[in-house]
């Protein structure tokens, strides 16, 4: 593997780096212990060797805690959901060093249904739900005191996914309430970094009208209107939206410059 740290600024070079990365994790996998060992771990594990091949840096104690990936006066953290679990370790870090949380999310996922008592894999259906950068304000909610840090920043990694479900659910097919049993990466398609409050500028589309609802920012960036709801509330938060009045029910804000 080539000594570099990743991600660059060259996104085909991410992709190329990322698919190898996958395609060696995958294949270690299968030749030891067979599909799926790792458990709801593989996306953690693979986006951890490719922001940090040298394992020396890898689950590295500070303090009280465990970090993903330390170096120098670097952390980063890959969480896949749950935000609110990462208050405990941003109290702790963030006194000493600069902290990314890495967030994984799908764009495009296919769904697969393993039987525990055959083994046989049937499905490859595509989600109808397509992931966006916008899914982060959903976990970001949890964790608003901290948004403000200057030693916080964020990378969505926005990929394509197969998860794997097991036939263990409630309803007559087994799947209603089935149990996830691991997600596998496909295609890196972007990451989008907030390295400063003025980055969550980007997520106000440049089409929105000058005084805008939530309704405008779900239709501009093709969201659902909870999510963009979410999304105005955090950004009013950090001094990016504000809140001007009303039209009709809705709140109507604009951009603060």
């Amino acid at each position: 593997m080539e000594d570099k740290r990743y991600p660059l600024e060259d996104m085909e070079e991410n992709r190329r780096y990322f698919g190898e990365i996958t395609d060696l994790l995958l294949s270690r996998e299968k030749e030891t212990n067979g599909f799926g060992t790792l458990q709801e771990k593989t996306i953690h594990e693979v986006i951890k060797d490719f922001y940090c091949y040298d394992h020396d840096f890898q689950e590295q104690r500070r303090g009280r805690y465990i970090a993903d990936i330390a170096v120098d006066h670097e952390i980063w953290e890959i969480q896949t959901k749950a935000f609110h679990r990462l208050r405990g370790k941003l109290d702790a870090f963030l006194k000493e060093y600069h902290v990314t949380v890495i967030y994984p999310v799908a764009v495009e996922k296919k769904i697969y249904w393993l039987d525990q008592e055959t083994g046989a894999i049937t499905g490859g259906r595509r989600s109808p739900r397509r992931g966006s950068a916008y899914d982060v304000f959903h976990e970001l909610y949890a964790i608003r005191p901290y948004l403000r840090d200057p030693n916080l920043s964020f990378h969505i990694v926005l990929m394509d996914m197969e998860e794997y479900k097991l036939l263990n659910g409630r309803s007559r097919d087994k799947k209603r309430g089935a149990s996830r049993y691991d997600r596998l990466p496909g295609k890196l398609r972007d990451i989008v970094r907030i390295e400063h409050i003025s980055d969550y500028a980007r997520f106000l589309p440049e089409e929105l009208p000058e005084e805008f609802t939530s309704g405008d920012l779900a239709k501009c960036a093709h969201i659902p209107r909870g999510t963009a709801q979410t999304c105005l509330l955090i950004l009013r938060d950090l001094g990016v939206a504000e809140l001007i009045g009303k039209k009709g029910r809705s709140n109507l804000h604009r951009r603060k410059r």
